[in-house]
């Protein structure tokens, strides 16, 4: 998967980017992960420190260098600022599967940005990585995230009990599934 590449390719939407993450994002990503609402259903408190964005920058770039996650942050291309993420975790190329997360600022819900910059993900596993399988997963109280990804063609698979334990917060998780057969680009 990219083999020798440095980094990710930058991929285009309408409105969004999707690109390689820099150190200079830091802030932006920390405005992001450190809001309770974005987080609300994460798997991870908020954070509350600039550093812990930092980190989180160095840490996709070692885990892209092992080909083990690819994240991109999702640029405004009006902007040119960073508002969200998405990733491709736990690749696994022998099995053909991923599994899809994002995040979203809030300021920019509902505008349909989320959905965008998931469909440019989308196409690229299924059509260049040529991954069979995608798979994500949804606290159940998050209904505008199932919503989204329902809206991509997932399908619900199982509820997975007491999944996730945040911040002492016991979660369960909606286990969803995407085969490239089912994929509909756009």
């Amino acid at each position: 998967m990219l083999e020798g590449a440095k980094q990710l390719p930058t991929l285009e939407g309408k409105r969004v980017s999707l690109r390689w993450l820099e150190a200079g994002d830091a802030a932006d990503l920390f405005a992001i992960f450190s809001d309770a609402k974005v987080t609300r259903y994460w798997s991870s408190p908020p954070m509350r420190e600039l550093a812990e964005a930092e980190r989180l920058v160095d840490e996709v770039h070692e885990l892209f260098a092992k080909r083990e996650l690819f994240q991109w942050g999702v640029e405004l291309r009006e902007s040119g600022r960073i508002v969200g993420h998405v990733t491709l975790a736990s690749l696994d190329s022998n099995n053909g599967r991923a599994e899809l997360g994002y995040s979203l600022a809030r300021a920019h819900w509902g505008a349909g940005l989320a959905t965008e910059a998931c469909r440019v993900a989308l196409a690229f596993a299924f059509e260049t990585l040529e991954l069979r399988r995608l798979e994500a997963d949804c606290d159940p109280r998050n209904a505008p995230s199932l919503a989204l990804l329902e809206r991509l063609g997932f399908v619900r698979e199982g509820l997975a009990r007491e999944r996730w334990q945040v911040a002492g917060e016991i979660q369960d998780s909606v286990m969803l599934g995407l085969l490239r057969r089912e994929y509909t680009p756009t």
